[in-house]
């Protein structure tokens, strides 16, 4: 059964990480930089309004909210308002990570504008052992428990720090926290999770974030502990990105918590590679190339009849001045795209004899200067051709 369907069930979270506010892309230009970093606060607004549309208790955010614990105003106004847009009851707990760590001058700090602004449904994680109860309107009680980062950077464990169950405390327990889990090989970790500690500190779901996929740590467990992913990706080859977790506790305490991704990233970010036109006149065509991170490499000898055409795709690919981009933000690699100088000559008999000439002295130049040769080729071909 879809946990969502399940109406025997205690209490229900929306628990999101990652969503790296003000990253810069400084190997973009400047509107495509700015196109990916207002990506960022877009999906917040999806984020809260999902939790609103499957009326979850609370929502967790664990950690990384921004990219820095003070960034540019235009971020922390953004995301202000979305909160502050929504009349709620609902909890939001808000977790200072390693990227924007809880310190003096960072804007988790209750003399900043955004932390004063916050409205009262909005809960900033400040203290260790934080905890509140949320809920209460189910009949059955819950607490989070959680601990901030202080640091960009250290070693203690602190889901391992959160006070355990007490004899006798029958409520749901969720731990939050910032950190990086043993089951990456070879992983160097910061803020290490040890195996099996959400068990052991009496939790019923531990909701966590720092890694970038969506990925249910020790599947097999008692107890979940869950990164969500980060909500929009933000580099090349990051895999399972684009998700919160919906967390489902059933009213029978003998059951696991059910654990459900939903999508609310928009963007994907993609490599790809053509060696043929026929490559590349199929990615033209894919009808999702505008809501795509696209680094695209040409590795392909053409004839000159078929360079034109490849260029022209560039171009749409790429957008102009009298066009849409098809591509949402296109970085480029055309230093593989080559004439096929075996093929592409036959237009040289067409020419008087000192044109053929210079043809020629341009097919030896190829040898040692292959680009400027091919240019000049194409662009004596196109004045032949008009």
């Amino acid at each position: 059964m879809n946990a969502a369907e399940d109406t025997d069930m205690a209490l229900t979270l929306l628990h999101t990480a990652d969503w790296h506010l003000g990253k810069r892309f400084r190997s973009f230009s400047p509107d495509q930089e700015l196109r990916l970093t207002r990506a960022r606060l877009d999906v917040v607004g999806r984020i809260l309004d999902l939790a609103n549309s499957r009326n979850v208790d609370a929502v967790l955010c664990a950690g990384d909210l921004f990219d820095s614990p003070s960034p540019d105003p235009e971020w922390w106004e953004g995301v202000l308002a979305e909160f502050q847009r929504r009349d709620w009851s609902r909890p939001v707990l808000l977790l200072p990570g390693n990227h924007d760590p809880i310190t003096p001058r960072s804007l988790y700090h209750p003399s900043h504008a955004f932390r004063s602004g916050l409205p009262a449904y909005v809960h900033v994680v400040d203290e260790d052992g934080f905890e509140l109860e949320i809920g209460t309107h189910t009949g059955r009680k819950a607490v989070v428990i959680a601990n901030p980062c202080r640091s960009h950077a250290g070693q203690s464990d602190l889901a391992a720090s959160l006070p355990g169950r007490a004899p006798g405390d029958e409520r749901i327990r969720v731990g939050l926290v910032h950190g990086q889990t043993f089951d990456i090989e070879g992983n160097q970790t910061n803020f290490p999770i040890a195996r099996g500690i959400a068990e052991a500190r009496g939790f019923d779901y531990l909701a966590i974030g720092d890694t970038h996929a969506f990925r249910e740590v020790e599947p097999d467990a008692k107890v979940p502990t869950v990164y969500p992913s980060a909500p929009e990706a933000t580099n090349f080859g990051e895999q399972d990105t684009g998700y919160v977790a919906l967390v489902f506790f059933p009213r029978d305490r003998a059951r696991r918590a059910l654990i459900e991704r939903e999508r609310v990233g928009r963007w994907t970010w993609r490599e790809a590679t053509c060696r043929t036109m026929a490559e590349l006149r199929t990615l033209r065509a894919d009808e999702n190339l505008r809501k795509t991170v696209l680094r695209l490499r040409l590795e392909m000898r053409v004839p000159l009849t078929e360079y034109d055409e490849a260029e022209r795709i560039l171009t749409e690919l790429r957008g102009s001045l009298s066009a849409s981009p098809r591509v949402g933000v296109l970085v480029d690699d055309r230093s593989g795209l080559r004439l096929a100088m075996d093929e592409a000559l036959d237009f040289e008999q067409e020419l008087p004899e000192v044109m053929q000439s210079v043809v020629r002295r341009l097919r030896e130049k190829a040898e040692s200067e292959p680009e400027l040769a091919e240019r000049a080729l194409h662009h004596l071909y196109t004045l032949v051709h008009g």
